[in-house]
């Protein structure tokens, strides 16, 4: 009974903190361009919104245009459930699961690609394979930061590899994991969430079609990845598990507030990059997490 209660109060923290991510991002660049910007809590009610409104399809799509978004919302919500929180730990930890996380994060992005496809528009399809091309350098990256975490601390199993600190390599750690996270979630420098042409937009051509319940699953979704990935970068550089559960809890929530905040102001400060160059940002984020993972292979063999 004890570990459905459990599990229960995790899903809802995940489930009712993520949208709250955004609105402070949005606020940051708001703060940064002297404008008022909206609510904090704004995706709250554009997702109560669309889960009032109904749902239009092309007559070119089957089932997996609406099975696509829901598939890709439990793996990630799955994923986020794997994802330590300080002193609380995991709602599901054994040996091996990181190699789950990674799998399930990369099942919820073909799903929002099978959806996108289902529609048999010419634009969602450029904006599927942008995605997944850009993907394969995002994982290669998450791959490097992972060994490096495996390494230091000789563990398969996240609620041990993200107790202490990366060690030498955590700047290059952090550096990397950021990079990826921006890529991850499809923000600036990679694709602009805001922009609304579809010959320059990555991840949000892909949803142009969807609407009502399926788009507020997809929106969800996307908060809920964010934080996932603010929460791993956090714990993989502090020490999040050699501190007193009070320190540790503030430390979380203070670090994911100042990678949130961070987000915004790369987005205010910094352009989006030309399609050309985004490899190159991708193959750098690459490069510094295989680096930390030099760094800490060499640490651990003195």
């Amino acid at each position: 009974m004890n570990l459905i209660l459990d599990l229960i109060l995790r899903l809802a923290l995940w489930l009712l903190l993520a949208p709250l991510l955004p609105g402070i991002i949005n606020k940051v660049k708001a703060w940064i361009a002297g404008r008022r910007g909206p609510p904090v809590l704004q995706l709250y009610y554009d997702l109560a919104k669309l889960w009032r409104k109904s749902v239009l399809m092309s007559h070119l799509a089957s089932p997996g245009f609406i099975i696509g978004p829901a598939v890709g919302w439990v793996a990630l919500v799955a994923a986020a459930l794997l994802m330590p929180l300080g002193p609380m730990g995991s709602a599901v930890s054994f040996r091996g699961d990181v190699l789950l996380l990674i799998y399930l994060l990369a099942l919820a992005r073909f799903c929002t690609a099978w959806a996108a496809m289902e529609t048999g528009s010419a634009f969602e399809g450029m904006g599927a394979a942008r995605e997944v091309s850009y993907a394969v350098l995002a994982e290669a990256a998450i791959i490097a930061a992972v060994l490096s975490l495996i390494v230091h601390t000789g563990s398969v199993s996240l609620i041990t590899m993200l107790s202490p600190s990366a060690g030498a390599g955590v700047a290059l750690l952090a550096a990397g994991l950021f990079t990826v996270l921006l890529a991850e979630n499809c923000r600036v420098p990679f694709d602009d969430p805001n922009t609304h042409l579809e010959l320059t937009m990555i991840h949000e051509v892909m949803v142009l079609d969807h609407s009502g319940p399926p788009l507020a699953t997809i929106l969800h979704g996307a908060s809920v990845k964010l934080l996932l990935f603010a929460v791993l970068l956090v714990q993989a550089v502090l020490p999040i598990g050699e501190m007193s559960p009070l320190a540790a809890t503030g430390t979380l929530v203070a670090g994911v507030l100042m990678v949130t905040v961070g987000v915004g102001l790369v987005e205010s400060l910094v352009a989006r990059l030309a399609f050309k160059r985004v490899p190159l940002l991708l193959t750098t984020a690459f490069l510094l997490c295989l680096f930390a993972l030099l760094v800490a292979w060499k640490g651990g063999a003195k």
